[in-house]
C-alpha cells in the first residue's frame, strides 16, 4: 500500500469519528435542554479532528503531487472521502441551525424574565442593598 493510500485511510477514519462526535453533537443540541460541559468537550473533539483532517490533507496533497501516476486504488478511497465530507457538511449546516434555535429560544425565555426583574437583597457589586423593607424602620434587639 502506497503512502498516498494510508494517508486517505487515515482521512476515513478521521471522517468516521467526526461523524460520531457530530451525532452527539446534534443529540445535544435537539435536547430540551443543553448539557454546557457536555457541549463544550464535543466542540474540542471536533476541533481536535479538524485540525488533525488539515494536517493530513496538508499531507495528502504532498504526496500526491510526488506520485503523479502510481494509482492503486486512490481514486475510490478519494471518492468516499469526498462522499463522507459532503454528508458531514450537511451535517453541520443542521446543526447550526438547531444551535441557532437553542439561541433564539434562549432570548426568548430572557425577554419574557427581564421584565419581571427586580431588585434583589445584593447589589452588582455584591454587597447587602441599601434598599431597606419595612418603610425604612430599624430594628433593635
Amino acid at each position: 500500500m502506497s503512502r498516498l493510500s494510508e494517508i486517505l485511510d487515515q482521512m476515513t477514519a478521521i471522517l468516521n469519528s467526526l461523524k460520531e462526535v457530530m451525532d452527539a453533537e446534534q443529540l445535544q443540541l435537539s435536547a430540551g435542554s443543553l448539557n454546557g460541559s457536555e457541549l463544550q468537550r464535543i466542540t474540542e473533539d471536533k476541533s481536535s479532528l479538524l485540525s488533525t483532517l488539515d494536517y493530513l490533507e496538508q499531507q495528502r496533497r504532498g504526496e500526491q503531487n510526488a506520485t503523479r501516476g502510481a494509482n492503486d486504488d486512490v481514486a475510490g478511497r478519494w471518492l468516499t472521502i469526498t462522499q463522507k465530507s459532503q454528508q458531514l457538511r450537511e451535517l453541520n449546516q443542521h446543526n447550526g441551525w438547531l444551535l441557532e434555535s437553542q439561541i433564539e429560544r434562549n432570548q426568548q425565555a430572557l425577554a419574557v424574565l427581564k421584565p419581571h426583574q427586580t431588585t434583589g437583597l445584593y447589589g452588582a457589586d455584591g454587597q447587602a442593598s441599601s434598599f431597606s423593607h419595612g418603610g425604612g424602620k430599624k430594628f433593635s434587639i
